[in-house]
């Protein structure tokens, strides 16, 4: 475990420790007293704690790397697991660039080491619902979906979330990903041809009592505190994205997503509802997931995750979240950015 901070103790190693397969044997933080927390709580007996990450690297008895530090260093640090023999499953977003994820696709092509992005919410029982539906072709061909990440006061004020130099952005890159990886897999499309997007800081600079997590320091909030696109696909269909981490508005949603298709549309709004027309007359059904359907899946997402990308690396298959689709949405995310910064659409060649 490189990186054992939030997102460690909270999603990766709980998910590990339910896994029988899986040991966790060595960690790294820049801050020791950190990596020898995670190691008191979830390491085997024998687990060290590295005060070098490459030393951990060139540790023989690990197979695989999760690397959940800031985005700044995704790149560098899975590149180098990779190089060691190691596979990695990497935080989103896959990097701060487009330019370092397409190292790290390149990298794990070249050495055979398998390479996932952490998008947990794709093992959500109604994100599997919803994409089987997808595949199975019941919502026939999606032409339109809107992805939503989108809060009205929830500003991380810890680590370096508000930093623009380690994260290159904010709900954006950070929550804004979540919801644009679920559109596309849903759609199962990662053909973008443009990208309109804008993005404000409109909020940031005012500060705010009433944030979740308590004010945050407008001095140092340097990312968005909201960002918006429209992506259209080669295929001709549209993408609407919203992000936000701050904005007056009572329609919050997070990694959430609505979709439109020939034969039918889907959202996840106060719960999974498909609708349509069926026999001269329109239809609104409330999808409800009980034993008829997954219900021997256990309704936690982050260990959904770890099994599968475990069972991915003994059984030596692909992973669900590729490498090669974790390049198009760090790709989308950079756009949208740029289309921001330039106020004009960006095309994809």
């Amino acid at each position: 475990m490189i990186g054992c901070g939030g997102i460690a103790m909270g999603k990766h190693l709980p998910a590990l420790a339910k896994i029988p397969e899986a040991q966790v044997t060595a960690f790294f933080d820049v801050a020791y007293e950190r990596g020898e927390e995670a190691k008191s709580k979830y390491g085997t007996h024998d687990a060290r704690v590295y005060t070098n990450v490459h030393e951990l690297l060139n540790d023989p008895n690990v197979h695989v790397v999760h690397v959940c530090t800031p985005n700044d260093t995704h790149a560098e640090i899975s590149i180098a697991a990779m190089e060691a023999g190691k596979h990695v499953l990497c935080e989103k977003p896959m990097a701060k660039t487009a330019i370092d994820a397409q190292r790290m696709l390149d990298t794990s092509e070249r050495t055979g080491r398998k390479l996932s992005i952490a998008y947990q919410n794709r093992f959500r029982r109604e994100c599997l619902w919803l994409n089987e539906a997808c595949r199975n072709g019941e919502l026939g061909e999606i032409y339109l979906a809107k992805a939503h990440a989108v809060r009205r006061r929830a500003v991380p004020t810890w680590g370096v979330f508000l930093d623009l130099e380690k994260q290159g952005g904010g709900p954006l890159i950070d929550i804004g990903t979540h919801a644009l990886d679920l559109a596309l897999w849903f759609m199962n499309n990662y053909e973008p041809k443009t990208v309109l997007g804008t993005s404000y800081r409109k909020l940031a600079e005012q500060g705010s009592k009433a944030n979740e997590w308590g004010p945050w320091d407008p001095s140092k909030f340097t990312v968005e505190d909201s960002a918006f696109a429209m992506i259209t696909m080669k295929s001709g269909a549209t993408v609407w994205l919203e992000s936000s981490w701050a904005l007056n508005t009572l329609d919050v949603d997070e990694a959430k997503v609505s979709l439109s298709g020939t034969k039918a549309g889907a959202d996840m709004k106060g719960g999974l509802r498909v609708n349509g027309e069926e026999h001269g007359r329109l239809y609104t059904k409330e999808v409800q997931l009980g034993s008829a359907w997954g219900g021997d899946v256990p309704n936690d997402a982050a260990e959904q995750e770890a099994r599968a990308w475990i069972h991915a690396i003994l059984n030596d298959e692909s992973p669900v979240v590729t490498a090669k689709q974790g390049l198009v949405v760090q790709q989308i995310l950079e756009a949208v950015y740029e289309s921001a910064n330039k106020g004009q659409a960006i095309s994809f060649v």
